[in-house]
């Protein structure tokens, strides 16, 4: 490997290096000159192309981290739902960091959305190689629940605006003609009231929040049409993208659809979703019936999904709570409309049953969108696990310490990764129970 050095403003000189694992993933190490001997194993949750930056959208995340004296190593992947070679590359990467630069004193596994899940699996599979554990908005309800919440949104979509289209919910074969389909469809539903009520029924069943702007307040719990709209922007930004094109690496990773609604009640769904009076008062606008619209969803034909790729996901990753003495802290968005924070109220049921529910913190920020922790509430709760693991006790985790930290950090750092500034809004909150849970205690419904 290559050693170059690196000037950048803060961050002082930092070392380089780039290199290929024994399985073709690249990587890249850096090391700052103020190094901590604390080493941060970053999962890399986004496809990257050989011409992306080499942190990619981590690039302001990274040099925060360079900054305040963390090492830093990650792998690149080129596919949606790494996890198969994100866990198989992990013990090369630290391998090569050992080879290159030394032992590290501290290994931390850090990663945020995707990246989250995979940080919170090495847990799982190698937790000997691992000091801590910060998953920051990740899947951690596992991989079968999250797609599972996936199919169920978009089911509702397909069955109530789209029943006559060619719309694919599972096994996509054209997957830029599928996404394209799903927008186009998307677009027109909202334009009526009777398609905004079917998007936001659509919402209601994933629990997708009526908030997406970090930027903005979140919308008064009464303002049902502001939420309804935050909820469009949630999948026209996005997950559509993951409902209707994404899917298809996930299966083809998977070797089949490793999804299915056979035995759902969807009106049990509704019933229990944190929307029920918004899709009530939806429904009523536009002059619809909801009762006959949940029949219809109840007689909809059912899918079944395929035994094999349920067990890819089981493999990677369903969660058993077993955190092997890795103290964990995760931190999740209450207003996270793509990884619902739901997922953190899965892993916690799990770690508990387990009985490791010391070694586990959950903490939250009340902001709108995906992963939108100011780079100060980052590094306020990475110092905290750090303490976790040199002292073997937890520190002080109310709201009032951690803003407090966060603010010290100072102006520069109370940035999100876009650089727009925010407040440190670490809060008290208790996420609802995920509508279809799928941990090592549950059985394969792959065919009702």
């Amino acid at each position: 490997m290559g050693l170059t050095d690196k000037e950048g403003g803060i961050l002082g000189k930092a070392t380089t290096s780039d290199g290929v694992l024994p399985s073709g993933s690249p990587y890249r190490i850096e090391v700052p000159s103020n190094w901590s001997g604390v080493l941060l194993l970053l999962a890399r949750p986004i496809p990257q192309d050989p011409d992306d930056p080499p942190w990619g959208r981590d690039g302001r995340l990274v040099d925060a981290l360079l900054a305040h004296g963390y090492a830093v190593a990650g792998s690149v992947n080129r596919v949606f739902w790494p996890l198969e070679r994100a866990f198989a590359d992990h013990a090369a990467l630290l391998d090569a960091f050992e080879q290159g630069v030394g032992r590290p004193e501290r290994t931390i596994a850090v990663g945020t959305s995707i990246g989250g899940i995979m940080t919170a699996g090495l847990v799982q599979i190698a937790p000997e190689r691992l000091s801590g554990a910060l998953p920051l908005c990740g899947n951690l309800a596992g991989a079968v629940a999250t797609h599972n919440r996936e199919l169920d949104i978009a089911f509702v979509v397909k069955t109530l605006l789209a029943g006559d289209s060619p719309l694919d919910v599972v096994r996509i074969g054209q997957p830029e003609a599928n996404f394209r389909l799903a927008r186009a469809l998307l677009a027109d539903a909202q334009t009526t009231a009777a398609g905004r009520a079917r998007l936001a029924l659509a919402a209601a069943v994933g629990n997708i929040p009526g908030w997406h702007d970090p930027s903005s307040p979140e919308p008064a719990a009464d303002d049902f049409a502001a939420r309804q709209s935050n909820q469009f922007r949630w999948y026209e930004e996005v997950c559509f993208l993951v409902f209707f094109w994404a899917r298809a690496q996930v299966e083809r990773q998977a070797g089949g659809n490793p999804s299915w609604n056979t035995g759902v009640d969807y009106s049990e769904f509704l019933e229990n979703s944190i929307s029920r009076e918004m899709v009530d008062a939806l429904y009523e606008e536009a002059g619809l019936r909801l009762d006959t619209e949940l029949e219809a969803l109840a007689v909809a034909p059912r899918i079944a999904a395929d035994p094999g790729a349920v067990a890819y996901l089981e493999r990677h990753i369903v969660f058993n709570g077993d955190l092997g003495e890795v103290p964990v802290l995760t931190v999740h968005s209450d207003g996270d409309g793509l990884v619902t924070p739901d997922n953190e109220r899965a892993y916690a049921d799990v770690v508990d049953w387990a009985d490791q529910s010391a070694l586990l913190r959950q903490l939250y920020v009340h902001r709108g969108g995906h992963c939108t922790f100011a780079l100060a509430e980052t590094l306020v709760a990475l110092r905290a696990l750090v303490d976790r693991v040199e002292t073997g006790r937890w520190p002080e985790l109310d709201p009032d310490t951690l803003n407090a930290a966060a603010a010290a950090v100072g102006p520069k750092m109370s940035v999100l990764q876009s650089g727009a500034p925010v407040k440190p809004a670490y809060f008290d909150f208790e996420p609802w129970r995920p509508s279809r849970p799928y941990d090592v205690r549950s059985t394969a419904g792959t065919d009702g």
